[in-house]
């Protein structure tokens, strides 16, 4: 904890503190969850309280450990306040994907940082697109890039099947949430490192052609 900044720290401690609470307290849970026919009905508010909800210890730990690894690029690259700032445009980032997905399905609901957290991830790929980043049952190293497509092409697919009990659009929402405000933050990034924007650019762009197709 030593080594983490403040705004790491802070970020961590109140999905801790939000989470601890929602597991002893179902009312608080149920009242604060992502839920499409409570933020239709106007409780807009949970489009940014069910992001620092979680379902379990085991959905809390992955979204904070993850964020552990990756907050420290971007605030390397910018600062704490900017880190803040491209957190929770991620988080409202992919709730609002989110409802834009669902708005038919009342009954839909969410919790979890995983929007956030992605968008911080997202973030510090298109920084340092190169960085080697190990994944589970791969034996090598890859670039940054590389599991930053594939992931979002993973998440498309998870939108379309509805593949397990995960928030894939928000997962999808929040790294464009990461994308945009970072090369606002950083519009160098355009000129610098072309390519690289470009190709983190394409699921995105993919992922709203097979919205207007109908394909998803």
């Amino acid at each position: 904890m030593n080594n983490m900044d403040i705004a790491t720290i802070v970020v961590i401690a109140a999905n801790i503190l939000v989470s601890l609470k929602g597991f002893n307290d179902s009312y608080f849970f149920d009242r604060y969850k992502f839920g499409i026919g409570a933020i239709k009905a106007g409780q807009k508010e949970r489009m940014l309280t069910s992001g620092f909800l979680h379902v379990d210890i085991a959905h809390l730990f992955f979204n904070m450990f993850t964020l552990y690894f990756f907050a420290p690029v971007v605030i390397r690259w910018f600062s704490e306040g900017k880190f803040i700032v491209i957190y929770f445009i991620s988080l409202l980032a992919g709730s609002l994907l989110a409802v834009f997905f669902h708005k038919n399905e009342p009954y839909y609901t969410a919790v979890g940082a995983s929007g956030a957290v992605t968008g911080i991830l997202y973030s510090a790929i298109l920084l340092q697109p190169n960085m080697q980043l190990g994944i589970m049952f791969i034996p090598i190293p890859l670039p940054a890039y590389i599991l930053g497509i594939g992931y979002l092409l993973y998440s498309i697919y998870g939108m379309k099947s509805r593949l397990g009990n995960i928030g894939h659009t928000a997962h999808f929402g929040g790294a464009i949430g990461g994308y945009i405000t970072t090369l606002l933050f950083m519009p160098s990034l355009l000129q610098t490192d072309t390519l690289m924007v470009f190709l983190l650019a394409l699921p995105i762009v993919l992922l709203f052609i097979l919205e207007k197709m109908g394909k998803l």
